[in-house]
């Protein structure tokens, strides 16, 4: 019930009382017994029709309002109605309509996220509208706590029912302990945060790029973390779930960047560049060349695909650059050390190194934006020192 509508309520309850107060006895009676019934049977008939409305989940929070109006002022008007026949069974019957409705409500939240099944990619794996709209809907069920322990402690389930059974399901995000000693409110939203990521789980299927499909377990786990983080949520569901999940999705980002950079980094080897029957430095000067033209062509691939790739939070894209040029810019300036001076006195060497070190710092900066793809960066004049 929203806020005016409580007001309403009261100030019904109000002029109620003050008959009572104003005219005596037995005309306060008549009066009361006049109006009295059927200004709350009226009011509560509004509870009536949320109680037996349309389970969606945006609902919940209004049905969880008229809840907490109702049972807030049952002792009240339990006090008032004490002899009108009828008018406290009614309040006390939608009161209970109601648990019901919000019980069967919440139900149906989980239901609508086990039947997203839509398989349509998000461009760059950035974080899901499934995943935002899951978790600032549980961010808002926190507020109704003390509500929500009380409904579901009156329908107490052993932890199998609760938290459902859904066969086929890949719980990738760590198992469920039915030993925690947790409230069932607890339970239950962490059962839903994992009903959400085992449907993101079928969602990343949907990219043909294992790095993207990573990339994009990543950003969602990240996020739902986050949420939980610095939210009550957390107080409900705990630091371990917390340290659980963020170890998964930092194993997604290590995983995206072997699968990223596997092939750009295969180029910078030594295995088959030294041949002692090419000349006498024993270095073929043509595997060389290859060698070099194939990391050229496989950088600049990775950075035109990955810069339109997204990671929205800020401080976990500069974490995954850094993390990205930790790996490639030392492999790629010790490649050039070594090689670097058996191209430089031939012919155009600026054809094979076409890129310094800074140059792929700076390109290694483009990653991740959500860019159109059409991006590049800018060389500079190289030479091996």
């Amino acid at each position: 019930m929203s806020h005016s509508c409580l007001l309403f309520l009261k100030f019904h309850l109000f002029c109620l009382v003050l008959s009572l107060q104003v005219f005596p006895a037995p005309v306060s009676e008549t009066c009361f017994s006049d109006i009295a019934k059927g200004v709350m049977m009226q009011l509560l008939s509004f509870g009536e029709a949320v109680a037996i409305s349309r389970r969606s989940p945006e609902k919940l929070f209004k049905v969880l309002d008229m809840y907490e109006t109702i049972h807030d002022l049952l002792p009240e008007v339990e006090s008032i109605f004490s002899g009108v026949f009828g008018v406290t069974v009614e309040a006390s019957g939608i009161l209970m309509r109601l648990g019901e409705a919000a019980r069967g409500t919440f139900a149906e939240f989980e239901n609508a996220i086990q039947r997203d099944e839509v398989r349509t990619a998000v461009p760059g794996g950035g974080v899901h509208p499934l995943t935002r709209y899951v978790m600032n809907y549980i961010k808002l069920l926190c507020e109704y706590k003390d509500t929500l322990e009380q409904l579901f402690g009156e329908k107490k389930k052993d932890g199998t029912e609760l938290l459902g059974t859904h066969d086929g399901e890949r719980d990738f995000i760590g198992d469920y302990d039915s030993r925690e000693k947790k409230s069932w409110l607890s339970e239950r939203i962490k059962w839903v945060i994992q009903v959400l990521l085992n449907n993101l789980d079928e969602k990343s299927k949907s990219y043909r790029d294992s790095a993207l499909t990573y990339l994009f377990l990543m950003n969602n786990v990240h996020y739902i973390v986050q949420k939980v983080k610095y939210s009550d949520v957390i107080q409900l569901i705990g630091d371990d779930w917390v340290r659980k999940q963020t170890g998964f999705y930092r194993q997604c980002a290590t995983n995206y960047q072997r699968a990223a950079w596997i092939k750009v980094l295969s180029f910078l080897k030594d295995e088959g560049i030294h041949n002692s029957g090419s000349f006498s430095s024993g270095v073929s000067r043509v595997v060389l060349k290859d060698r070099f033209k194939n990391f050229n062509a496989a950088f600049e691939e990775a950075h035109k695909v990955q810069s339109t790739w997204i990671v929205s939070d800020t401080q976990l894209r500069d974490e995954l650059r850094i993390s990205v040029a930790e790996k490639l810019l030392p492999a790629y300036r010790a490649f050039v050390g070594r090689y670097g001076n058996f191209l430089e006195t031939g012919r155009h060497p600026d054809k094979y190194i076409k890129f310094s070190p800074e140059d792929l710092e700076i390109a290694i900066g483009d990653l991740f934006e959500g860019s159109s793809g059409s991006s590049s960066f800018k060389r500079r004049s190289f030479t091996t020192q």
